[in-house]
Formats: C-alpha cells, sequence, structure tokens
C-alpha cells in the first residue's frame, strides 16, 4: 500500500530548527510544524527517500503514525491500540518502541512507557492479522514516541542509524561535532563554496569534509542505507533509485575550492586525509599540520569556522586561555576575514578579544554551547558581476 501523502517528522539540534525548515522548503515540501528540536512536513514516498538522501541538517526523517493526548498509562495504552499499525507494520515485521521521550508531561519513565505502547502495538496486531504470537523475522520497525505536555506523537524511524552518520568517519577525535551539527553551522555562516575556509583545530576533518560536500553537491546520505529501504510495500524501491540518481546528477565534479584544516596531532591529520578521502572530497581539502599560533593565510575575505577545545576536563581547562587568545590573535591579524566559534567555554568572547556580532545558543547533545559570530565586511563584487549587473540593466 503505496501512500499518497504522509506526515514527516524530522528531529535536529535544538536550536536549528530554522536550518533545518530552510533545507525541507527547499527541496520543495510544505512544512506543517516547527517545534523545539523537530520539523514536521508533508510528503509522499518520494519526499521520506529524498530528505533522508539531501537533508544534512537533520537527525533523521520519521513517518508519523498518529497523535494523542495521555496522562496515564491506561490512556497510553488505549491511544497507541486506537493507531493504525496494520497499514504499516505486515504480518511478519520486526516492531518495537526503540525511544520515548518526555517533557512536562505526567508519564516521564522511558521503559514503562516504550514497554505499554508495545504491549498495545502487540494487542492491535493480534485482533487485524487473527494470530496469538509474531515471528517477527521481517522487516524492521522501530517506532520513536514524543511526549511533551501530556500529548503524545508517534512515528516510525524510517532512517535506521542517525543522519549524521554519512559514512565517510570511520575513526573520529577524541570530542568530535557530529556531522549534521557542523553542516547546520556552515549554513548559519554566509560561507560558500567559493570562498576561503579554514578550520585550525579540524579535529578528523568535520568542517572541511562537511564545506567540501556542500560545495560539491554531494548528497550526505549517497554512502548510507536506510530502514526503509526494506518496507516495500509504503515506499517502492523506485523511490530510491530515483533519489540516488538524483543525487549522482547533482554533483559538480569540477568546482575549486580553498578549504584548509589544521590540527596540532600528526594523528588527527591523517585521520581527516582518510575520512576525506572515504567522503569522495580529499582533492577538495588541504590538511596540515599546525598550531594555531601559526594561522595565517595571504588572501583576503577568508572564513575560519571553528569547533575549539573547551576545557570539559579541569586539567584542560587551564590551557584555555592561552589557546582563545591565540586564536583572537592571529584572526586579528587576518584582513577581513570572518570568525566562527562553536564552544561551552564562557570565557570565548574575553580571550579572543572582542564582544561577537552575533551568537546563537545551541545544544550538543546536553551541553550548551555557543556559536559565537565575528563577521568581517563583504567582499566587494567581481569585475563579471558587476558587468553583468550593467548588462542586464541595459537589455
Amino acid at each position: 500500500m503505496v501512500m499518497e501523502k504522509m506526515s514527516l517528522i524530522a528531529p535536529c539540534h535544538f536550536g536549528l530548527e530554522a536550518v533545518l525548515k530552510r533545507e525541507i522548503m527547499d527541496l520543495g515540501y510544505e512544512i506543517s510544524a516547527v517545534e523545539d528540536g523537530r520539523v514536521t512536513f508533508i510528503g509522499d514516498a518520494a519526499a521520506l527517500c529524498r530528505t533522508n538522501v539531501f537533508l544534512r541538517t537533520a537527525e533523521r526523517v520519521l513517518l508519523k503514525i498518529g497523535s494523542f493526548h495521555a496522562e496515564t498509562f491506561e490512556e497510553l495504552f488505549q491511544g497507541t491500540r486506537n493507531l493504525p499499525w496494520e497499514a504499516y507494520i505486515p504480518e511478519n515485521g520486526k516492531f518495537w518502541v526503540t525511544k520515548a521521550a518526555s517533557i512536562k508531561s505526567k508519564l516521564f519513565s522511558p521503559s514503562d512507557i516504550q514497554s505499554v505502547m508495545k504491549k498495545a502495538m502487540v494487542e492491535r496486531l493480534k485482533s487485524v492479522y487473527h494470530k496469538e504470537w509474531f515471528a517477527e523475522d521481517g522487516a524492521a520497525f522501530a517506532v520513536r514516541a514524543f511526549l511533551m505536555k501530556d500529548e503524545v506523537v508517534v512515528g516510525l524511524d524510517t532512517s535506521g542509524e542517525s543522519l549524521h552518520k554519512r559514512g565517510y568517519r570511520k575513526l573520529t577525535a577524541k570530542a568530535p561535532i557530529a556531522e549534521n551539527l557542523a553542516a547546520a553551522l556552515l549554513m548559519l555562516t554566509p560561507w560558500k563554496g567559493d570562498r576561503i575556509l579554514v578550520d585550525p583545530f579540524c579535529g578528523s576533518g568535520t568542517f572541511p569534509i562537511e564545506a567540501a560536500m556542500m560545495a560539491a553537491g554531494i548528497a550526505p546520505g549517497m554512502n548510507r542505507s536506510f530502514t526503509a529501504e526494506e518496507w516495500t510495500r509504503l515506499v517502492p524501491r523506485k523511490c530510491w533509485y530515483r533519489a540516488m540518481d538524483e543525487a549522482e546528477e547533482r554533483i559538480d565534479r569540477t568546482c575549486k575550492t580553498d578549504i584548509q584544516g589544521y590540527d596540532i596531532d600528526d594523528k588527527m591529520v591523517a585521520i581527516a586525509r582518510e575520512n576525506a578521502r572515504l567522503a569522495g572530497v580529499e582533492e577538495m581539502i588541504h590538511f596540515q599540520r599546525r598550531s594555531v599560533e601559526a594561522l595565517s593565510h595571504p588572501k583576503k575575505y577568508g572564513f575560519i569556522i571553528t569547533n575549539p577545545p573547551y576545557g570539559e576536563r579541569l586539567e584542560d581547562k587551564a590551557a584555555l586561555p592561552a589557546l582563545y587568545e591565540t586564536l583572537g590573535r592571529r584572526y586579528a591579524a587576518l584582513d577581513d576575514w570572518s570568525l566562527y566559534v562553536i564552544s561551552s567555554y564562557e570565557k570565548t568572547e574575553q580571550y579572543i578579544g572582542r564582544k561577537a556580532d552575533k551568537n546563537r545558543k545551541i545544544y550538543n547533545g546536553m551541553m550548551k554551547t555557543y556559536f559565537y559570530q565575528f563577521m568581517g565586511p563583504r567582499p566587494p563584487k567581481r569585475q563579471e558581476d558587476r558587468q553583468n549587473a550593467a548588462k542586464q540593466v541595459n537589455e
């Protein structure tokens, strides 16, 4: 049973809903709701496939099954049982409640919520399929539930592993930034693929690699699989093939970039290079061992976008003033550059040496961080841009 219209939910990092909303709209889909940490939109089977393949900032894509009010476990049971599970889960489907998140609700124990919902699903399917026991040896259907002020929203996870897992990062740094968070932060800046980008604390290379993939139009989901590929009754295989064909067609293998990643650790530089190779962008990025003291560039109007150490451990914290001071000093020496820093370090602005033009609160997992934005001037329009503009005016 292929569904013509469905409600799809894309969770994201708290504070980045507007970036994800823009991405979904750019793919051509209608937004129905924007809430803390998630965006709901309307689509069809093709939308389910395309959003999994193309969205850079989402955590996953959920197919919404329904919603209801529940203040007691009895109401939770009945509400779950009343949902049309048989329209989605076949007789041999493997189904379970993989996650339940509760905020400001009377029901708050995730394990109890999961257990009650699973029982309700079994009861519903028993009455429909006239069976007392299910082998559950077919395709996987993982259920996710959000409870907010006693309203329960229920969805099936179409993605499987979180969408931040692009398939290229086999090796990581000690405290890596998630790929979808790095992509969202890049999108919050005016950086475009023809501008200079430097990450002086590149670690396993996430910022430079995500930037290179964006510049070349490489879809983040091209090198991975998705749970819903097995849901052939709901999502025809041709939808996946078309999404992958579209992704292939969008790649620009001729684009030229000036993207650089530095790290003080030789081992991290080797890891970043290998990750870039796996992402298919190794030719687009220059990685090298270099300390932040040596940060420099001969050209104007570049971008530093970075995730420096936060000093989570006490012994690391002592080194932070000197580190951020050095970053601020090297940035000040760069002519007309912009600096973007994500950090939980509360003295970031003090040691960089100036107040950020903007800062934005973003939750990196459970850690509250700020995205500090020190903006340089816009570069002058290129000669050919001016000529083209003049030509259009004269025509």
